[in-house]
């Protein structure tokens, strides 16, 4: 069992809670396949290369320099390949999809799970399903991709997803009629928040027809927002490219009186992508995140701040994460994506035009450059790093889809991979603690003014 110190949480600008929720992973049933990795292991390899079902990861433990009983407390199966399997890989199906937006890895997790499905299990019927969940829906008319160590070749090293993807609900009955007619096995549904709820919701329907298809979720975010995932696959891929612009920006604004250099980072409700981009290039100045609002206008305004900055620097570097800011649109009606994801106001724009108007106001001449890289971003192939990440989650998601496992995500959490119920994590957010060390560190490393409000 691994213990993780308070202090490591407040790092990773995780508030501190108690968690209280059922970590059993449910199971179609007893697994009594001897894998195919036990007939190629030593018998002195055993202990080390199979995963036991009751090896543990503890889930959070809040430590004041004092021993805490861990029967007490909650722990998520630990991921990695058992000895005996659920499935017999020669009769089995097995069906991926990615849905939601674009982000680095997604070619890396496909490659990944089918290298492992085929060279590892010995299972050759990998289907591909096109577009999303759309490609489930008949009157979608999305072909089928026949997946093999062939048609996964270099694709890691290409963005995107070479199985397409889409936003917006479909019929859950109609998914798992599909599922039903392709007799498939397990399905790998590669995705963020509405996947993981989407993926949830397939898993209880296919309950109900009492059928054995296991449902293993892959979560996706550039955000690193999901509940229960310390590290999503993208996100230091995003980092990396991120500081690139910060780097641009910071160019700009030096080169000319007055000069001011905006960019606009993805994070819808999450501000670690901005938090850690802005440690990562130290370069800025304000970084503005979703969990602090801040005011525009006032002696302890964002605009006043910016202003004294440009006052005795001359010049000026800004981070806004995409989701910052939505307190100053009280006024406008909430609309909804495909999704059912609210449609943030865009607050770079709307930024790029107060300060503009503060500032001729002013009668104070400045040089604005706005940069927006997120579409850049998320359509770019992952870095090293990530892609060593992706083959860890797409192996791992395999072992458990094998195993007969279902209803579970594979996250990354104390270090290890671990089992994550969809019913713990589906629904929720993952947000920084205002208080914790990442933000703190963040105030530290740009001395931005106190333009916070309560």
């Amino acid at each position: 069992m691994i213990f993780l110190e308070k202090d490591l949480f407040n790092l990773m600008g995780l508030a501190m809670k108690n968690f209280n929720f059922n970590t059993d992973i449910p199971t179609l049933g007893k697994p009594k396949i001897i894998s195919p990795l036990k007939r190629h292991t030593k018998a002195k390899e055993l202990v080390k290369k199979f995963v036991s079902d009751e090896a543990r990861i503890i889930v959070d433990v809040q430590i004041n320099h004092q021993r805490i009983n861990p029967d007490n407390i909650n722990s998520f199966d630990q991921a990695g390949p058992r000895e005996k399997i659920y499935f017999d890989p020669s009769k089995l199906k097995c069906v991926i999809a990615t849905c939601g937006g674009l982000c680095p890895g997604l070619n890396d997790i496909i490659r990944s799970i089918v290298l492992e499905l085929h060279h590892i299990y010995n299972v050759k019927a990998i289907y591909g399903i096109k577009h999303g969940l759309q490609g489930f829906i008949p009157e979608f008319e999305h072909e089928v991709m026949d997946l093999n160590p062939d048609s996964v070749y270099g694709i890691q090293n290409t963005g995107g997803s070479i199985l397409g993807s889409s936003r917006g609900t479909q019929d859950i009955g109609m998914i798992v009629d599909c599922l039903e007619r392709m007799s498939a096995g397990i399905l790998f549904l590669v995705g963020g928040d509405g996947t993981l709820m989407a993926s949830k919701k397939i898993a209880e329907e296919i309950e109900n027809r009492n059928l054995k298809i296991s449902v293993i979720g892959i979560p996706k975010t550039i955000d690193n927002d999901i509940y229960l995932v310390s590290r999503s696959f993208g996100f230091d891929t995003a980092v990396d490219v991120a500081t690139l612009a910060i780097k641009g920006a910071h160019n700009e604004a030096v080169a000319y009186p007055n000069g001011i250099g905006l960019i606009k980072l993805m994070g819808r409700h999450s501000g670690f992508l901005a938090a850690t981009a802005a440690l990562a290039q130290q370069d800025a100045n304000f970084v503005l995140i979703p969990e602090v609002n801040f005011s525009l206008y006032g002696k302890t305004g964002f605009l006043q701040a910016l202003e004294n900055r440009i006052i005795h620097r001359k010049h000026a570097v800004i981070i806004v994460a995409e989701g910052a800011g939505q307190n100053l649109f009280n006024d406008k009606l909430k609309e909804f994506d495909p999704s059912g994801n609210v449609v943030l106001q865009d607050i770079g724009l709307f930024l790029k035009d107060k300060i503009s108007q503060w500032f001729n106001a002013k009668n104070i001449p400045i040089s604005l450059k706005y940069i927006d890289p997120s579409y850049i971003i998320r359509s770019l192939p992952a870095n090293a790093n990530d892609s060593v990440f992706c083959g860890f989650l797409g192996r791992d998601a395999v072992h458990a889809g094998m195993a007969g496992k279902t209803k579970l995500l594979i996250s990354y959490w104390n270090n290890h991979y671990v089992h994550v119920p969809m019913d713990a994590s589906a629904g929720k957010r993952k947000n920084m603690d205002p208080q914790g060390r990442l933000w703190q560190s963040v105030l530290e490393a740009t001395g931005q003014d106190d333009f916070f409000i309560d």
